[in-house]
């Protein structure tokens, strides 16, 4: 990342905790069927590391190589991936990955390019480093996008607190209907549009998400932020915790993130 921006969720253990239940079937499926075995494969953004284990495994023996710019979360991500001698992790930033052109067949960025106050140059990079004929996978949610029922002012409050940091520290918490005008800026013309959501209900994941954001709208970066920013009071997080605690435990709660993916040939 560059000086004007900053990763809104950071790195605390309910944040995580939550990355860390990404996989390939509920996060990269839409480009598994290009996932075979010696492929040379670039994750970047990595995090926790579970996707990026989880390809090394579908594309052994060739290889992956999963980058991220906090040196904690890349500790955490290389024992999560012990006993994968085809998986490797670097610290490296999407604008400057420092390896030669066209050395991966595969390219990945999961929920990155909303972080970055410049994601038409970090689409270009991994433009640079994918080989002609290969593929770029990108996949960002959309926040201006989400729903939820019931309804909760609540987690109205919440939605537009968390997109006015996300904006403040450099980002675009709406990426998601950004992703083909940035991939066409970056000269990627050969893309092919998907789209997606995680689905939470009462019956299923609902009360894990709504804890979860209880947690991170309490003590995490983005909190801290939020404050700093003078855009909420320790009492107006307070509240939104408890709107999302309210809303995990209603009988009849639905919370929907739609996703657009990419498939870009180079």
């Amino acid at each position: 990342m560059s000086t004007s921006e900053r990763y809104t969720h950071g790195y605390s253990e309910a944040v995580l905790s939550s990355h860390a239940r990404r996989t390939v079937e509920n996060s990269l499926s839409y480009g598994r069927h290009l996932l075979r075995p010696g492929l040379r494969v670039l994750d970047i953004g990595c995090g926790p590391g579970t996707i990026s284990a989880e390809v090394a495994a579908l594309v052994a023996p060739g290889d992956v190589v999963a980058v991220d710019i906090d040196p904690q979360v890349l500790a955490r991500a290389r024992v999560h991936a012990a006993g994968l001698p085809n998986l490797t992790f670097l610290e490296a930033s999407a604008y400057q990955l420092g390896f030669p052109d066209g050395c991966f067949a595969f390219s990945h960025a999961h929920q990155v390019l909303q972080h970055l106050a410049d994601p038409v140059a970090a689409l270009r990079e991994l433009a640079r480093v994918t080989r002609p004929g290969g593929t770029i996978a990108v996949r960002d949610a959309d926040y201006g996008a989400f729903s939820w029922y019931p309804e909760s002012d609540g987690l109205d409050r919440w939605l537009a607190l968390y997109r006015a940091v996300a904006r403040a520290n450099g980002g675009e918490p709406d990426a998601g209907r950004h992703l083909l005008s940035w991939a066409h800026s970056a000269g990627l013309d050969q893309v092919e549009v998907r789209s997606s959501t995680w689905t939470y209900s009462a019956e299923d994941g609902a009360g894990w998400w709504g804890r979860s954001w209880a947690q991170r709208v309490a003590d995490t970066a983005f909190a801290a932020r939020a404050v700093d920013l003078g855009l909420a009071t320790s009492a107006d997080l307070a509240d939104l915790s408890d709107a999302w605690l309210a809303w995990a435990d209603h009988p009849d709660a639905v919370f929907v993130v739609p996703h657009t993916e990419l498939l870009v040939t180079c």
